[in-house]
């Protein structure tokens, strides 16, 4: 069973998915404008690239949480 987070996230993802080309580029450059966004999403594939190597594995909400503390001190 999805949760409310994951039933979202996959309705804008097909909503996305149904977009037009141009749509799409429109609307990811809107979101890669956003600084906090665009960061968030380099820390993600980062993490994701990281999952390859060996070594402690860290989720992405885990790590967002530390460096959202980390920025509030």
């Amino acid at each position: 069973m999805m949760t409310t987070s994951q039933a979202t996230a996959e309705v804008f993802f097909t909503a996305f998915k149904s977009l037009k080309s141009n749509e799409k580029e429109a609307f990811l450059e809107k979101i890669l404008r956003n600084s906090a966004l665009r960061q968030d999403i380099i820390d993600m594939a980062l993490i994701e690239e990281a999952k390859k190597v060996k070594g402690k594995p860290i989720a992405a909400k885990e790590y967002f949480q530390k460096r959202r503390k980390s920025h509030d001190k």
